[in-house]
Order: C-alpha cells, then sequence, then structure tokens
C-alpha cells in the first residue's frame, strides 16, 4: 500500500534535481552582476536563455513520455527512435536562430534590441547550440530512472551539472576576460554535456534490463500515431509556456525602464524558480503513482498540499522582510538601484510556489489519464492572459515593464490553474466511478 512516506521519499531525490537546476540561474547571475557592463550582460543572457529554452522546449516533456510510456522493452525502443527525431529537429531550430539574417529580424526587428544587448545576445546563442539536444537525451534517459523508481540517480546527474556549471563560470570569470554573456551560457552548455553523458551512463543498468526483456512478454508498443497524439499537446504546451518570456520581453521593452527590466526580470524569474522547482518537481511523481494505481491519489494531494505551504511561506519571509536586500545586492550582486526595482515586482510573484505543485499535481492527472490536451489549453490560456495583460498596461499605463511583467505572470497563472483544477476533477470523478464498478 502506497503511504504519505512512499510519495515524500520518491520526491525527495527529483526535489533536490529540480532546485539544483533553478540555482544555476541565481548563480550564475552574481557572477554576470559582478563583471563589466552587467545591466547589458543580464539583460542579453536572459533573452538568451529564453530563446534557447523557447527551442528546446518540444523535448523537455520526453522525461514525462518515458515515465508513462516506458512500459518495457518495446515501448522503450519505439520512444527512443522518437526521441533522436526530436533532438534533431530543436538542433536545427538552434543553428536557424543563429544564422544572421534570422537573428537580425528575431533581435532587433521583431524584439527591437539596442546593438549593446543584441550583439552580446547573438554570442550567447551561437556558444548554446549543442544545449536543446543534450536536454533532449538527458530527458529521455531520466524519464526511465523515474520509470523505474531511480529518481535518486536523477539527482546525482544534477550535482554533476551544478559542480561542472559552478567550475566552469568561475574559471572563465576569473582566468578570461570574457563578456558575461560568454561566462553564462558557456557554463550552461558545458555543464549540461556533462550532465547528460554522466546519466547515460547511469542509466545503462536500466537499459540494460528493457534489453533482457523477451519480446514474447511485452505488450505491443505504443504506435508511432499513438506517441505523436499522446506526445504532441505536451510538445505545444511546453513551447507555448516559453513563448511567454519572449512575449513579456518584447511589451517590457516597449515599457518605461525597458533596460533596467529586462535586466531584473531574469534574476527575479531565477529567485522564484528556487521556490517553484519544488513543486515543478512534482509533476513526475504525480504520473509515476497515478499512471499505476490512481487510489494513491489522496496520499500523493497531502504531499502536494505541504509543499506549496511550506515554499510559500519561505519565499514570502524572504520577500517581505529585509532578507530581500541582502539576497539581491549581497548574496546575487545586484546594484542598489537594480535591488530596489526588483522589490515589487517580487511582492506580486510571491503568490506563484502557492500554485506549482498543486498545478502539477492537475497536470499530472490529465497526463496519467492521457488527456494531454488539457494541458496544452491551459497553457494557451496562461499565455494569451499574459498577452493581453501586458498589451493593456503598456498601452493605458505608465508602470514600468518589470512590475507589469510580474502582475501579468501572477494573474495568468491563476486562470491556468482554474482550469486544469476543473478538468482535473472530472478525471478525478470518472477513477472514482470506475472503482465502484
Amino acid at each position: 500500500m502506497t503511504t504519505v512516506r512512499n510519495v515524500v521519499r520518491f520526491w525527495i531525490p527529483l526535489s533536490f534535481t529540480w532546485f539544483f537546476m533553478a540555482a544555476e540561474g541565481p548563480f550564475l547571475h552574481m557572477i554576470i552582476a559582478r563583471l563589466d557592463n552587467a545591466k547589458y550582460n543580464l539583460a542579453a543572457f536572459g533573452l538568451a536563455f529564453v530563446i534557447a529554452m523557447l527551442i528546446e522546449s518540444p523535448v523537455i516533456n520526453l522525461l514525462s513520455a518515458g515515465v508513462a510510456l516506458a512500459k518495457d522493452r518495446l515501448a522503450v525502443e519505439r520512444l527512443k527512435k522518437f526521441m533522436i527525431w526530436m533532438n534533431v529537429l530543436v538542433t536545427v531550430g538552434m543553428i536557424i536562430v543563429v544564422i544572421p539574417p534570422v537573428f537580425t529580424f528575431i533581435s532587433y526587428d521583431v524584439i527591437g534590441l539596442i546593438p549593446e544587448i543584441g550583439e552580446r545576445l547573438y554570442i550567447g546563442l551561437a556558444l548554446m547550440i549543442p544545449w536543446p539536444g543534450a536536454i533532449g537525451i538527458r530527458r529521455f534517459y531520466q524519464g526511465l530512472l523515474i520509470r523505474n523508481n531511480k529518481t535518486r540517480i536523477v539527482a546525482y546527474g544534477t550535482v554533476v551539472r551544478l559542480a561542472v556549471i559552478g567550475i566552469s563560470a568561475v574559471m572563465l570569470a576569473t582566468l578570461t576576460e570574457a563578456d558575461g554573456i560568454v561566462v553564462g551560457t558557456a557554463s550552461m552548455s558545458i555543464a549540461v554535456l556533462f550532465e547528460t553523458a554522466a546519466t547515460y551512463l547511469m542509466a545503462r543498468k536500466v537499459m540494460a534490463g528493457y534489453d533482457r526483456q523477451e519480446i514474447a512478454d511485452c505488450e505491443p508498443p505504443p504506435s508511432n500515431k499513438k506517441i505523436i497524439s499522446f506526445y504532441t499537446p505536451l510538445a505545444l504546451t511546453s513551447t507555448i509556456n516559453f513563448i511567454m518570456m519572449p512575449i513579456l520581453s518584447y511589451f517590457m521593452n516597449k515599457a518605461p525602464d525597458a533596460i533596467a527590466s529586462l535586466a531584473v526580470i531574469p534574476v527575479i524569474n531565477s529567485f522564484t524558480f528556487l521556490f517553484r522547482s519544488f513543486g515543478f518537481s512534482f509533476q513526475e511523481v504525480g504520473i509515476a503513482f497515478l499512471g499505476d494505481d490512481n487510489r494513491t491519489y489522496p496520499q500523493v494531494k497531502i504531499v502536494a498540499k505541504n509543499i506549496t505551504i511550506v515554499t510559500t511561506l519561505v519565499m514570502a519571509l524572504v520577500v517581505f522582510t529585509p532578507l530581500a536586500g541582502f539576497v539581491f545586492e549581497d548574496i546575487i550582486g545586484l546594484t542598489p538601484e537594480l535591488a530596489e526595482f526588483a522589490r515589487i515586482p517580487l511582492m506580486f510573484m510571491v503568490v506563484m510556489p502557492l500554485t506549482s505543485a498543486i498545478f502539477a499535481l492537475q497536470r499530472a492527472i490529465l497526463i496519467a489519464e492521457h488527456q494531454t490536451i488539457h494541458v496544452t489549453i491551459a497553457a494557451l490560456i496562461e499565455v494569451s492572459a499574459v498577452t493581453i495583460i501586458m498589451a493593456l498596461l503598456v498601452a493605458f499605463s505608465d508602470i514600468n515593464g518589470a512590475i507589469g511583467a510580474g502582475i501579468a505572470m501572477t494573474v495568468a497563472r491563476f486562470f491556468a490553474n482554474s482550469y486544469t483544477g476543473a478538468t482535473s476533477v472530472k478525471v478525478r470523478k470518472l477513477w472514482m466511478a470506475r472503482t465502484e464498478d
């Protein structure tokens, strides 16, 4: 019988994995903020990360696909081929973005960047070409590890990534005269390549277990059509979610205090992600438990609720006390002006951790039931709300872009949560009906 303790033990390594990933952003911001031309480099680094994540987004949910579908040898073989094609696709996409005419159109004609940011952004994107493909391979093998209850191994791979990113960034910052954008993006690419290699090596035993399975004992593998129908909404969801930051960047660039807003929003997002990461990590937990036995829902829900309460209270403790100044000025290294500039949007976003674990659980319910289309609709609702709110604020108010972004992201997440909450309730009623039958 599944207990709350079982769920917590399964989740803890994944929570550390996401926390370590969340920590790399503030760490790199700390270093970039202490180098020359910090404002331009922070803005360029934030944009490079957003664009790379947008291109990478179709492969992010290979992890969830592995957890949900990798039941036996034939299923894994079919998923692996699918993963390879997806990684080729996103790598080509990354190369296309750094073709000079394409880059010029995106950065100068669409976003409207100034040369001081645009030139740095180009360098950063070129250095991140290996990023999306490596992420796709890593997440595929992480999904297999989670499916086979090897969540601790997933955390080990992330420790490798964090160690490499720390060593690379410090060496580039102290031993070279590299610009901040180079320090940040080169360190990220090097680190994710090491993490991917480590995850692949640590997943060999799991892969060997699949290889030993007799084909006669396997269920018919999911067809390519089934994989695509299951995965396409998830890929679209990730892409839609990551479109949000370019949209925000576009509107912030047209609002008052554009450069300061572009500089601090990546820092704010990285900081809030530290707290939200504990909730984000819960999606795969929900899929793993609910996909096998939806009667475990009460135990899974208890853990999700406790995560939301603790992370929200801790973040509020930082944001609404003098600790905020200490974190942003003394630890991250923002100037007092930029730290003060970040304070108000950060207050609006203090409720974001409150939504993360519950949102992850709601999505897990839908994915476990293979109703992935509702996950996509929720993402569309969220991005549409962000776009409308930012357009209205830019057109009819004088508030700066950072505050506008904080308001827009918070309100939009409320709408998305409301939709996934309503649809996941319908799925749970369906589960109850099956149990009674």
